[in-house]
This record gives C-alpha cells, structure tokens and sequence, in this order.
C-alpha cells in the first residue's frame, strides 16, 4: 500500500460520515436545472461515462443527479447469461469459499459472516458450507442491482454502522469494513437454499432502495429486521435495489460455487456468468 493510499484511509476515521453523506444526497436530489444539469455533465466527462447504452441518453432530460445516476438501460444493454450472474457492473474484488465462517476482503484482511448479516448465529450457520463474492460498483456503470438466481425473500435486515468509503485502498487498510458499515442485508430462499445480497452503505451514498420497500436507508442507530405480508419473488436478472451513489455488493450462497477462474478486479457487468452450481 502507498503512503497516499494508507492516509486516504486513516483520515476517514474521525471524519463525519453520515452527516456528508446526507449533505451530498441534498445535492444529489435537487432538481434546479443548472445545478443538476452542472453535476450531471461533471460526472459524465470525469468518468467518460457510454450515454449510448442508457434508456434515455440524453443527460439534461433527467429531473435530477440521482435519476440520471440510476438510470434504465436499453432493453439489449445487458444479457443474461447462464448460471449465476454479476449482479451489477463493477469490480469483482472478491471470491471463493467461507473458511470457518470467514469471507476474505483483501489480502491479509477477513471478515465474519456472523458480523456481515447482523449479527445472527443461526443465520450465519446457514452459510457455512458455502461460497461468496464481492463486486464494487463502478461509478461510470450502470448502478442497478440484480438477482444473481432466482430467489424469494424471506426477510432484510438494516444494520446501522459507519460509512467508510469502499474502494480498494480502504478495503486494503480498514478492518472489517464491509461488515462496519452501514448495510441492508436481504435474505432469499432459492432453489439452492438461502441466498444474502448484502447491499453496503458507503461514504456519500445518500441512500439504498429495493424494488419492494423503496428507500430504506437512512433508518435509526440500531439493526431492524422486516418481513412482508405478500411473498416478494424475483426472476434471476431481475431488479432488486439499487444505491443512491455507488457502493459494494457482497453476495452469500448456502452451497458451494464453481467460479470461473478469473484474476482479482476484473471488471464485470450486469447479467455476465460468475459460475454455477
């Protein structure tokens, strides 16, 4: 790690992570057409980000920053392909399978599943035997998140925590990060057995959506778990959620997954094949 990388993460620490990320949510939803349309212009030209693949590719026709940073693709943008599949367009910083109930997060570092769902030993179990992969979204991608296989909830849990940035020189420093920051866990019966998409919060991320409940985060200081009245059932590459600016999304799977081979941060896209059963 450089020096700049290792006081990039340091200084995070005392900094006021919520209060920035909801500051930069104000500005993110605003809708005053030289303010939105100023951010939205920035963005395109500091991430060289394809207009071409977007629903609407016009940048000025988006009534804010965050529609234009959650924006649908054309319908062809993004095949689905066999198997389990990337669910969003990013870095795929992360695979493998759990080690005595440990994921990796970068070298030298590891994690609990324990801690990552919320703290629930009987749900940690359930994934003991099983396999995980990590994708950070990449800003100049598409930012939707999508059902990896076919799955129903079961139940999402919010758990409050910090919001250190995500990318790979945090990742590399902090301890335990994706399971420190603030997160929403969502738990899918599949026919594999559970599934948990852990959407993770992330500095100036204003917000996390799913396609069931709407916005959820920003909720209390302390994890709450809900369950719905109506089984809520999505088809492999279907949406599930979403982030209000980028963030990471850990991905838990009760059984055993034969990766394809690839080196760490090969970038992905929505509907690509990870592996399968």
């Amino acid at each position: 790690m450089t020096f700049s990388q290792k006081a990039f993460s340091l200084i995070q620490y005392p900094l006021p992570h919520h209060a920035l990320s909801r500051l930069t949510g104000l500005f993110a939803q605003c809708d005053n057409p030289w303010v939105k349309n100023t951010l939205i212009n920035a963005f395109i030209r500091r991430f060289n980000v394809d207009m071409s693949q977007a629903l609407e590719p016009d940048p000025a026709a988006y009534t804010t920053f965050n529609d234009f940073f959650t924006r649908a693709l054309k319908e062809d943008a993004r095949p689905i392909h066999e198997g389990i599949i990337s669910p969003a367009d990013g870095t795929l910083s992360q695979y493998g399978r759990f080690q005595a109930g440990q994921l990796v997060q970068a070298k030298g570092h590891t994690y609990s599943a324990q801690t990552l769902l919320g703290g629930d030993t009987a749900l940690a179990e359930e994934f003991l035997g099983g396999s995980f992969a990590t994708v950070y979204l990449s800003p100049k991608d598409y930012h939707r998140v999508h059902m990896p296989v076919t799955g129903t909830l079961r139940e999402m849990i919010y758990v409050p925590g910090r919001l250190f940035s995500v990318n790979q020189a945090t990742a590399n420093y902090v301890p335990g990060l994706f399971a420190r920051n603030e997160r929403l866990v969502c738990i899918f019966d599949t026919e594999q057995g559970p599934m948990a998409m852990v959407l993770v919060g992330a500095m100036i991320v204003a917000a996390i959506e799913t396609v069931w409940s709407g916005q959820v985060t920003p909720l209390s200081g302390h994890p709450q778990r809900m369950q719905f009245g109506q089984p809520v059932t999505l088809e492999k590459g279907a949406e599930m959620g979403r982030f209000k600016l980028g963030s990471t999304v850990v991905m838990c799977f009760a059984k055993p997954v034969n990766f394809e081979e690839r080196p760490l941060a090969t970038m992905v896209s929505m509907g690509e094949s990870l592996g399968s059963y």
